[in-house]
């Protein structure tokens, strides 16, 4: 049934093709916030997929039930509309007009789970901080950390964590299971499996999102696309976040490998590879990273170096210091633009200068940029 205007009053729905002023005249006009299209559409899960949060908080305070389902099956919620939208104003919105983060849409989704699997890091965190449950599974009863893991987001992994999320051992195997796998073909094979190898052009795009890389695998007809899915890359990070949650030791290489997956110091797999060994401070980890800096690898010499530069700091003191500065100078003579660039980087964090300018006697304030 159709929740309309009185009469003569203007459609909530068409004013929500205008703007706010519209939807208050509806509104003041004897429309229903609670309106609902033929199909059981509800302007509140219109307004929440569109985006439009000023519209969301005029029906909201004009009576919307921000837990009311809506279509027809009544099978989708405003907050997960807007959570899949990635709509965190309206996300915000609707939490603090009563929407509950726990209801389920139909088949199971969560709003969690929904920012868990598309990697909605920020909106995660929102949602946990309204006090939605990290353990609460989603559809084949899978936590949401797990779907995290799976993703790839280790920023949602993070915020999981940090507000107590329990299924560590079945995320860090849903982890090490990606990580070994080629995630563009992973992408590609599903969509095969649902819409063939023929009769479409297949697009892969990659880009930087949450200290991550998103690949994006879409098909298209005519230059115009029909499906797409897509994964992150930060599974190397997320397996090492939940192996220092258990207390597990994962071997020196193994996190050199996570770090260089994707070649980029500034990605997640590769910070939370040195932060990991950071924190060994170690006469072990001390001797790998040098080794790695004497490799022929540059890429490799700069993840050792990155390592020396606070290596056992987490103790309080520089354990290292006596041997890592001196190494540190060579490296920074180097021709090699990136280990050098790095090591001078490093001998900041030490307070000492480079062997080029002795006469300083200390660090200058400004270092070339990262090459």
């Amino acid at each position: 049934m159709t929740n309309g205007p009185a009469e003569g009053a203007s459609s909530v729905f068409d004013a929500l093709y205008e703007n706010d002023d519209a939807v208050v005249r509806a509104l003041r006009a004897g429309a229903s916030a609670e309106s609902s299209d033929e199909e059981g559409t509800t302007a509140l899960y219109l307004a929440a997929v569109q985006d439009l949060p000023g519209t969301v908080r005029l029906l909201l305070a004009a009576g919307a039930d921000p837990n009311r389902a809506s279509g027809p099956e009544a099978g989708d919620l405003p907050l997960c509309g807007a959570v899949c939208g990635g709509h965190a104003e309206v996300v915000t919105a609707l939490l603090a007009a009563g929407a509950d983060p726990g209801l389920r849409e139909e088949f199971g989704f969560t709003a969690l789970h929904w920012a868990s699997d598309l990697g909605r890091a920020e909106i995660a965190e929102i949602l946990l901080a309204h006090g939605a449950d990290p353990d609460l599974p989603g559809p084949r009863e899978e936590a949401p950390l797990v779907v995290a893991a799976r993703r790839g987001s280790a920023r949602t992994v993070r915020s999981l964590l940090r507000h107590g999320a329990r299924a560590l051992s079945p995320a860090l195997d849903e982890a090490r299971r990606v990580l070994a796998l080629d995630v563009e073909q992973e992408l590609r094979k599903a969509l095969g499996a649902l819409y063939g190898g023929e009769g479409h052009e297949t697009v892969v795009s990659r880009a930087p999102v949450d200290g991550g890389v998103t690949v994006t695998v879409e098909l298209r007809r005519g230059g115009e696309p029909f499906a797409a899915q897509e994964r992150q890359t930060g599974h190397g990070a997320v397996a090492t976040l939940l192996e220092q949650e258990l207390g597990l030791r994962a071997p020196f290489e193994e996190l050199a490998v996570r770090a260089l997956r994707d070649g980029d110091p500034d990605l997640d797999n590769w910070q939370v590879a040195v932060g990991a060994l950071w924190l060994r401070g170690d006469e072990e980890t001390f001797q790998a990273a040098v080794a790695w800096t004497a490799g022929g690898d540059p890429l490799r010499r700069v993840f050792g170096v990155d390592v020396l530069a606070r290596l056992g700091f987490g103790t309080g003191g520089k354990p290292f210091a006596d041997r890592a500065v001196p190494l540190l100078r060579e490296l920074a003579r180097s021709g090699d633009p990136r280990p050098a660039g790095a090591a001078e980087r490093a001998l900041v964090e030490y307070g000492a200068a480079p062997a080029e300018w002795p006469e300083r006697g200390d660090a200058p304030t400004e270092w070339p940029a990262r090459q």
